[in-house]
This record gives structure tokens, sequence and C-alpha cells, in this order.
């Protein structure tokens, strides 16, 4: 008997976990039983997540030693991030503008979701500025950056490690194996790990459905249908040119990623995704060195989904209470975007608070957040998703930019999943 693949396994929790949801809408025993499941798949991806970074960045560090090199990398990275996520601002704001997904809508059909538990990082988002961004890339305190989840931090301190075993030579090569064979069993473990994805993926979308029901989805469905059709032009437009510039196929690419898609999808969570992404864009002809730095880093300052949907929701209020923005305000609007949503790493509810933290800049009312509140899980699973394949992308990229892109192992690995 042939053995059912993870992504059909996923997809199956994923079809499961709506049919329990549904027929058990408003049950609060669903919440009960299956929350645990959902919140122990979650923490079992996050207690994974620090160490395949730490060691597989600085084993590919190492493996280069050149600083002008990393400077380099790191330079064009930045750039490139900045460059996609604002053309995922206009494309949001363009999309809003043309199809006014907020015009008409009767506010009173709404039921008012609580963005309480958000007020509380908003002043922290408004205060953090582009430059603090860069400021608390420098741990003051490893540990405690470690405690925190702080990726940047992270990820300042394993390259300048991976820099240094680098510089001491032979004394630093068991140093350098030790972080290898961690990266080694820690992919290990991923793999284990994912076994249980179409049981954790089973019972978050189960709560999800249970909580909202999917009649929650009518008075906003034509913000849903704008933006998934905006998310879908993007990907294939935006990044598929992209993807055609540096002689990638997208469609091979996002066939590729199937499973980690599904799962992004699923759990609304690029984290667990993020190991599986490094490991598969090793094997399609990324060096460690590049892979283990740009897709990381890409999780603070490349996410291309949220910067999308973060623009079109800021129109959609602004129509559903009949506020005309003007082209200059909307400017104004991009430009605050580009800056609140580079500077929130390991906030959560990311999109949201960056909206709380943009909307009162162009006098936009913070309550109409309150509308959307309720199908933020729907549409945070849509733009995760394009998160992940902006992030792989970016990947191969940055590989093929500094011309370290191995084509025949890319090929190779294509052929080998059946990919054309």
């Amino acid at each position: 008997m042939k053995r059912i693949g993870l992504a059909w396994q996923i997809l199956i929790g994923l079809g499961l976990g709506i049919a329990v949801g549904a027929v058990f809408y408003g049950n609060p025993s669903v919440q009960t039983y299956l929350q645990p499941i959902g919140d122990i798949f979650i923490r079992l991806i996050k207690m994974i997540v620090i160490p395949i970074v730490v060691s597989s960045l600085i084993v590919g560090v190492a493996s280069v030693g050149d600083i002008k090199k990393l400077g380099r990398l790191g330079g064009k990275t930045i750039l490139y991030f900045e460059i996609i996520t604002t053309i995922a601002i206009v494309v949001g704001l363009a999309v809003a503008n043309i199809f006014k997904p907020g015009a008409g809508i009767n506010m009173s059909a709404l039921t008012k979701g609580d963005i309480s538990s958000y007020m509380g990082t908003t002043e922290e988002v408004q205060n953090h500025g582009f430059a603090d961004t860069f400021i608390n890339m420098v741990p003051s305190n490893l540990f405690q950056s470690l405690a925190e989840g702080n990726m940047l931090a992270i990820i300042f301190f394993s390259v300048i490690f991976g820099v240094g075993v680098a510089a001491i030579g032979e004394r630093g090569k068991p140093v350098l194996s030790f972080f290898q064979g961690t990266a080694d069993a820690m992919f290990y473990v991923t793999n284990q790990i994912m076994k249980f994805a179409p049981f954790g993926v089973f019972a978050l979308i189960g709560v999800t459905v249970s909580k909202f029901g999917v009649q929650s989805l009518i008075p906003l469905s034509k913000l849903v249908l704008v933006v998934y059709g905006s998310m879908i032009f993007f990907v294939i437009v935006v990044l598929g040119a992209v993807a055609l510039m540096f002689k990638v196929n997208i469609f091979s690419m996002i066939k590729l990623l199937k499973d980690e898609l599904i799962l992004a999808y699923s759990t609304a969570s690029s984290e667990t995704v993020l190991p599986r992404i490094m490991e598969k864009m090793e094997k399609f002809g990324c060096p460690k060195a590049i892979t283990s730095f740009v897709i990381p880093t890409g999780y603070s300052f490349n996410l291309d989904g949220s910067t999308l949907y973060q623009a079109t929701a800021a129109i959609f209020i602004a129509q559903m209470y009949g506020i005309d923005l003007t082209i200059g305000e909307q400017v104004s609007l991009l430009l605050v975007l580009m800056v609140t949503s580079k500077g929130i790493a390991g906030v959560p509810g990311v999109s949201f608070v960056v909206l709380l933290a943009t909307l009162g800049t162009v006098g936009i009312p913070l309550e109409g957040l309150a509308f959307i509140a309720g199908i933020d899980r729907i549409l945070d699973m849509a733009r995760t998703a394009v998160n992940v394949v902006g992030n792989s992308l970016a990947a191969v990229v940055m590989s093929k930019w500094e011309k370290q892109y191995d084509e025949n192992k890319g090929t190779q690995y294509l052929q080998e999943q059946k990919i054309a």
C-alpha cells in the first residue's frame, strides 16, 4: 500500500478540522480539547527554530570566512527586501483603490472584535523606528535574546561568532564540527516533529472555525476575496517576474514548497516551516551560508504578504468610514508602512499591531480594526504562505546574485522530486 505523503496528510487534517469546527460551531469544548494539541505542535516548532538558525548560520558563515563577502551579502539582501516589500505595499494600495472592498459595507451587520490585547504593543511599535531595529540587532545579553526569540540579535551574534571560528583556523575546527553535528541532529528532529503536523493543523483550524464560524466571512467576503486575489497576483506576477529575471520558474518553486505552503497556510505561522525551507533551499542549490542568513533575516525584513495586507486593510477601513484618502496621504501611508513593518520582529500579531501603529498617522479610526479582528486569522493564513514563497525565492535570488547558485544541484533536486 502506497504511503500517503505529508502534503496529503496535512490537507486531510485541514479538511477534518474545518468539518469538526463547522459542526461544533460555538461549542467551547472544541477549544478545550483541541487547543492543547495545536499549542503543543507550535511549541515543538518554536523549540527547534533557534538551535537550527544558530548552528546553520555559524557553520555557513565559518565556511565563507570572508567578512567583506558577508558585508556585501548583507547589503544586497536588505536592498532586495526593501524593494520587494515596497512593491508589495504599492500593489496592496492599488488593489484596494481599484476594487474598493470597503465601499458600501453595512457596518451594523459586522460583529465587533476585540483589539484590546494588541493595544499594549502599539506604543512600542510607534516608538520603534527603522534605526531602533538596527540598534536592537546588537544583543546586550545573548541569553536574553535567545530566551526572547529576538531573531535579529541571534543572527547578528551567530554571524560574528562564525567569522571568529573561521579566523582562528585549525583551533576552530572542533567548534565547527560541534555546530555541524548540532545542525544535522536538529534537521533530523525537524523531520520527526513534522509527522505530528497533520494533528496540529487539524486542531488549530478546528478551533478557528468553531470560534468564528464560516458565516463570519459573509459580511467581509469582498475583503477576503480582494486580499486572496492580490496575494495570488503578487506571487504569480511580481515574484514570478523576479524569478524569471534570475532564471527560476516560480511554479516549480511553489510545487517544491507545497508541503511547507500547506502547513504555513494551515497554521498561519511562518515559524512552522523555517527549518524545512532552509533545508529545501540548500538542496535546491543555494549554499548554506546564504540560506542560513537570508531566510531568517527575511522573517523580519521581507514579509511580503504581511505588508501587502497591511496596505489593503488600511484603505479598506478608510473606505468603510467613507474617508477618501488623497494621493499624498496614501504616499504618506506607504512611507510609514515601509518603516513600521520592518521594526517589529518578535511582536505577537505583527500585522495587526503594525496597522494599529499606522492608521492614526493618516487619520483613519483605529476602531475600524475591530471589524476585521474576527477574520484576521483567515487573512493571516494567506499572508503567511506568501511570506514563505517570498523568503524562499530571496534565498535563490541572493545565491544567483552572488554567483554561488549550483544549477546542476537545483536541476537534479527538481528531477528527484519529479517537478518539471
